[in-house]
């Protein structure tokens, strides 16, 4: 069975995001759908008081807000998952109280989905200065694969997918997730290097190691390019906007990585400031599950 996880705040986005988890129904005969929702609660609330464990707050009418919105939205995940009972997929809804990133983090280790699928619409700023999105956090931390969608997409649409790396580096299970999506989708590959000033090298030596990519994991009908740019989120940018792509995946590392594709910094630039798709795969750590989402 594939398992994937949709935070879900009721927002068009997250309604895109859902819409696209069960659209996959038809490629996959076994699959769970789990939506989550985080009603985050003000600072100095705990969760006793409303029968799990807020902790009183002097603000009698806070207390009553927090109350009746949390009972709203019990009757809204209860209505959205009625809605989806005659579908062939399962869907269950879960509704948490808390600090929204620490809520998905602890519901990501708790169910080990395949996939998580997020509506986000980017941050800017001194948002993204400061404190970055939860979308942008789940990336960066997310052990399994995570699909950032920014807009109405659907899975028969991902027609053309760019992979952006530097291929120094060879993971055999992410290159196993790649092909898989492409034949997930039907889709064509285009492979990219961004060069940029400050990480040249000649065009023969990225070539070859394009090839040798390739080649050791048998990727057939592959499109590669070499694509010089300012910087690296904004050549990958750029590229996808040349090759119309609808969809962008690349991996993140964090601190260390078994790959040494992109950091994850410029992976999560790329979440925050592409209009398109994104798919990215931390790959710090092996991925033990079988899934090849």
């Amino acid at each position: 069975m594939i398992h994937i996880l949709v935070p879900y705040d009721f927002s068009p986005l997250a309604a895109h995001a859902l819409t696209f988890a069960t659209q996959l129904s038809s490629h996959y005969s076994h699959l769970k759908i789990t939506v989550i929702h985080v009603v985050e609660i003000p600072l100095g609330m705990g969760v006793g008081t409303f029968g799990g464990g807020l902790d009183p707050m002097p603000d009698v009418q806070h207390q009553l807000f927090i109350k009746e919105l949390l009972e709203q939205r019990e009757k809204d995940l209860h209505e959205l998952k009625n809605s989806y009972a005659s579908f062939p997929f399962q869907l269950e809804t879960r509704l948490c109280t808390g600090n929204i990133f620490r809520e998905l983090s602890m519901a990501i280790e708790e169910i080990s989905p395949d996939l998580i699928i997020m509506g986000s619409s980017g941050a800017s700023g001194w948002e993204e200065a400061l404190i970055g999105s939860n979308t942008e956090k789940i990336v960066r931390t997310a052990p399994c694969p995570v699909l950032t969608i920014k807009g109405e997409v659907y899975p028969k649409n991902m027609k053309k997918i760019v992979f952006a790396s530097n291929f120094s580096e060879e993971d055999s299970n992410l290159a196993s997730r790649i092909k898989h999506m492409q034949r997930l989708f039907d889709a064509q590959l285009y492979f990219v290097k961004i060069t940029t000033p400050s990480n040249f090298e000649s065009s023969k030596a990225t070539r070859k190691r394009l090839q040798r990519f390739i080649q050791k994991y048998k990727f057939e009908g592959i499109t590669s390019e070499i694509y010089n740019a300012t910087s690296e989120d904004e050549g990958i940018m750029e590229y996808a906007e040349e090759v119309k792509a609808d969809l962008i995946a690349m991996s993140t590392h964090g601190y260390t990585g078994i790959i040494h594709l992109l950091s994850g910094s410029i992976a999560e630039d790329v979440v925050n400031h592409s209009k398109r798709p994104i798919w990215t795969l931390k790959t710090s750590k092996p991925v033990l599950k079988a899934s090849n989402l």
